[in-house]
């Protein structure tokens, strides 16, 4: 039987992670995220698949973050069915996200079109609806970590702890053909050691190959400690120049995470007293399944949860739902925290808030987190004079600040000692990330004697 790998997404880029694993005439669907970046492309790439929905056998999900699953709700317009298998956590997660994908395209398209019809534009449409999206976890098979399941015929999958955000999995497929088991990990993506709220990665052993994530390839991270005192020196400086502080952050994990260190230091008396504001209708929600899904944090978050400590309750934060509430903040002039997503600034409400507060020095751009090429977030990080925000240009007078250490993946020593402990390896495949990234993990994975590959989109590599 011939086992085969189709990289159909995040190859040489960071976003729309999906690989197609087929087995004799079994296919096995790894992710299914979307692309991100300017809207023609994302239309265009994430309504273009290269395979029939219809055939697939079952998908693994390995955690709930919109480049891994936010292309599920099109799949399954276009047939898909089979069930998807991932942790209780990310299933409850997934189904937040998706729907909450779903509103924001309808939110922007509705804002964009009001644009394009003043200047005679042609008119875009949602890549799907928050209604399509409600369909999709219906599909979703709950599975705990560790734990062996047939998901095909002569397939077994099992789903490690990622350490990445909660529930989120290292995914391990053992293939059996005739006498012969072909081993097959992933992990994409992969988190840190010593991460406020989650546990640390667990290694798979004795893996044939190896799908792994190589955002950060070629950094090395400063420690998670030092994203508390950069975030205090940083909110510390905005506050006393009487400005705003913006951080565009990922509505899953890097919110809770900062909101997590932000209640350190207030505890502490390390930062002025300011109003923080989450502005996120998603945000209440997935901090309430934090609470749910207490299992899945690690032992000193769950202490303090049983010691009536809750890490997400501060006196002076808001969560914002409404839309009013939000519009509110731009005409309010008091120093504030605004935590809003999208973590890109490619969509969400954290484009109103740039929007009207980019063009004041006195303002700050807080980027916590991992802004991919061609989004309004890396142009912001590479701080480029003029930016487009809704088809205007704004300048960019802010203060941008970025803090690498708050990073939710494995940096290059990490990466290396995770392979360290797959051995023995036939051969590894690097994938979400950018080519330099890659190529840089690349070259010292084979200094080691180990054979590695950097797939193409769309590219079909024959497993031995």
């Amino acid at each position: 039987m011939s086992v085969k790998i189709r990289f159909l997404g995040g190859a040489k880029t960071v976003t729309g992670s999906s690989h197609l694993i087929t087995a004799g005439s079994t296919e096995i669907l790894l992710d299914a995220g979307l692309f991100q970046g300017h809207r023609d492309a994302f239309y265009a790439i994430n309504t273009t698949f290269h395979y029939n929905p219809r055939t697939i056998k079952a998908m693994v999900l390995s955690h709930a973050h919109i480049d891994h699953c936010g292309n599920i709700p099109n799949l399954i317009k276009q047939g898909l069915r089979c069930k998807i298998y991932t942790t209780s956590a990310t299933k409850d997660l997934a189904d937040l996200m998706l729907i909450d994908s779903g509103k924001i395209q309808e939110e922007d398209v509705r804002y964009v079109n009001k644009i394009n019809r003043r200047m005679n534009l042609p008119l875009r449409k949602a890549l799907y609806t928050a209604k399509e999206a409600s369909r999709a976890t219906k599909i979703f098979r709950s599975i705990s970590y560790n734990q062996k399941f047939c998901i095909a015929k002569d397939v077994y999958a099992t789903i490690l702890d990622a350490g990445h955000i909660l529930g989120s999995g290292v995914v391990v497929l053992d293939i059996r053909d005739g006498e012969r088991i072909l081993r097959l990990g992933y992990a994409v993506d992969l988190g840190r050691k010593n991460l406020p709220l989650l546990n640390d990665p667990v290694i798979p052993k004795d893996l044939d190959y190896l799908i792994m994530e190589s955002t950060y390839g070629g950094r090395l991270h400063r420690p998670i400690d030092e994203a508390q005192s950069r975030l205090r020196e940083a909110i510390s400086r905005a506050v006393k120049r009487g400005g705003k502080v913006i951080i565009p952050s990922f509505t899953l994990e890097r919110t809770q995470e900062v909101i997590y260190f932000l209640n350190e230091l207030l505890k502490e008396k390390l930062i002025p007293s300011v109003p923080i504001y989450v502005d996120s209708p998603l945000a209440t929600n997935i901090t309430d399944l934090f609470n749910f899904h207490r299992d899945f944090l690690n032992e000193k978050t769950r202490q303090a949860f049983g010691k009536g400590d809750n890490p997400f309750e501060l006196l002076n934060l808001r969560f914002i739902r409404e839309q009013k509430e939000s519009k509110a903040l731009n005409t309010d002039k008091r120093p504030m925290i605004i935590i809003a997503g999208s973590g890109m600034c490619e969509s969400g409400r954290v484009l109103h808030h740039l929007q009207n507060n980019i063009e004041d020095s006195r303002n700050m751009i807080l980027v916590v987190g991992y802004m991919a090429q061609d989004t309004l977030g890396r142009r912001i990080v590479e701080k480029t004079p003029f930016v487009k925000i809704f088809g205007v240009e704004y300048e960019l007078n802010a203060e941008v600040v970025v803090i690498n250490a708050f990073s939710g993946h494995a940096d290059q020593t990490e990466l290396l000692d995770f392979v360290s402990g797959c051995l023995p390896l036939k051969r590894i495949f690097l994938v979400h990330g950018e080519l330099e990234q890659s190529q840089i993990l690349s070259d010292l994975l084979i200094q080691k004697g180990l054979e590695v590959h950097i797939p193409d989109k769309d590219e079909e590599v024959l497993l031995n």
